[in-house]
């Protein structure tokens, strides 16, 4: 009697032991991502020349400790090595790129889609304009045709 329990106890406990192929983050987990995304967080801002407060202020979900333990971190690398930082290119309020490129190559890309536009507008008036003009052209041929014809032109 207590064999069929002992056997879907075991068949219980090992469903329950494959959680972790299933992808589902523990709380420790979790934390630890957490922890690395403020350290990268950091270590960004301080490669990029920013203080650390406003590393606080511009990502205020990450992490306080995470992010002063990258930017500390990246602090000392950077005084090592030497390393002189890279200030950023974007200015705040600029419309974001997605290709990576420079706030510039986004100028120059909405440039060229409004310019794209506009000819194509224009190549869609273009056959109206044609239309319009050949059926004046046949509406001014109609007395040269009809005094030919001998019949008087109605103007």
């Amino acid at each position: 009697m207590h064999a069929p329990r002992l056997l879907a106890t075991a068949a219980l406990l090992s469903l329950l032991a494959g959680c972790d192929l299933l992808g589902i983050e523990t709380a420790s987990q979790t934390a630890e991502k957490h922890a690395a995304e403020g350290k990268a967080i950091g270590g960004a801002c301080r490669h990029a020349g920013r203080a650390i407060e406003d590393c606080y202020t511009l990502n205020r979900r990450a992490d306080k400790a995470a992010m002063y333990a990258g930017w500390r971190e990246m602090d000392d690398y950077m005084r090592e090595n030497k390393l002189v930082p890279v200030l950023p290119q974007l200015t705040p309020g600029a419309p974001k790129v997605a290709d990576g490129g420079s706030d510039d190559a986004g100028a120059d890309a909405a440039k060229a889609d409004k310019a794209d536009k506009a000819d194509k507008a224009d190549k869609a008036e273009k056959p109206a304009k044609a239309e319009k003009a050949e059926k004046a052209d046949k509406h001014a041929a109609k007395p040269e045709k009809l005094a030919e014809a001998g019949a008087p032109a109605a103007h």
